[in-house]
């Protein structure tokens, strides 16, 4: 079994999930007492978020550099970065550090063309939905991606880091979020993206009739297909 490297507290509250699915599937493979060989680091979410804040996405690389880094020098063989906007960075992270990197969106990409797709709705941070890093995935194996106005955007965004990072949502939050959803859905979307790892707090498959990718669970799944050494995982740079 190979060892994977965790970028974790991005925020912590997802990473806890990321441990327990990672650990869960390889128990499920293998059997008996079997789990996985890993390395955690575990960020401050705050220094991430003031840089984030500020356009300083290159502050932000430099720290995730530094922590991928020191885990590689411990014994990590790949880096599985446990948030769907910090792989903003993805391609310069992998290349810098000289270890595979599993890819969230190429991973989420793969689920959403298996269920034979080609038009969903992406929720996320407002960096998730606006730039290009993950939709561009997505598109590159043939899926359009549609995503909630301006005030809802900004809805999103600010319920993530307000609730969903602390680990609750609030029932009216839920309420807006399924509305959110539901004309995206309106919209054509034939599925629906949870492109922020915090969002299965508020967004479940039982609430909406189109299918959910929850990117925390698809990209664990991905990260265990690398621990043990199968064909079908999904790297940074293999475009």
């Amino acid at each position: 079994m190979k060892t994977l490297g965790l970028i974790g507290g991005v925020s912590w509250v997802s990473t806890i999930n990321y441990y327990y699915y990672i650990n869960e599937h390889i128990n499920k493979e293998l059997g008996g007492l079997n789990y996985a060989q890993c390395l955690i680091y575990s960020f401050n979410y705050n220094e991430i978020k003031k840089r984030n804040d500020a356009a300083d996405f290159k502050g932000t690389t430099e720290l995730i550099v530094d922590a991928c880094n020191k885990l590689k020098s411990i014994g990590a063989e790949a880096i599985v970065l446990c948030a769907n906007t910090m792989h903003m960075c993805a391609e310069e992270i992998e290349e810098r550090v000289g270890l595979p990197l599993v890819h969230i969106a190429k991973a989420t990409a793969a689920a959403v063309k298996e269920k034979q797709l080609t038009k969903v709705g992406l929720l996320g941070t407002k960096f998730t939905m606006e730039q290009d890093f993950f939709k561009e995935k997505l598109t590159a194996q043939g899926i359009s991606t549609i995503i909630p106005g301006d005030a809802d955007r900004l809805f999103v965004h600010e319920v993530i880091f307000a609730e969903l990072g602390k680990g609750y949502a609030s029932p009216e939050s839920k309420d807006r979020f399924l509305e959110i959803v539901l004309k995206l859905i309106e919209d054509g979307a034939e599925g629906i993206i949870l492109g922020c790892t915090e969002l299965p707090l508020v967004v479940m498959e039982d609430d909406v009739p189109v299918p959910i990718f929850d990117t925390t669970k698809i990209h664990a799944m991905a990260a265990v297909e690398f621990a043990l050494g199968k064909d079908v995982v999904i790297w940074a740079d293999d475009d």
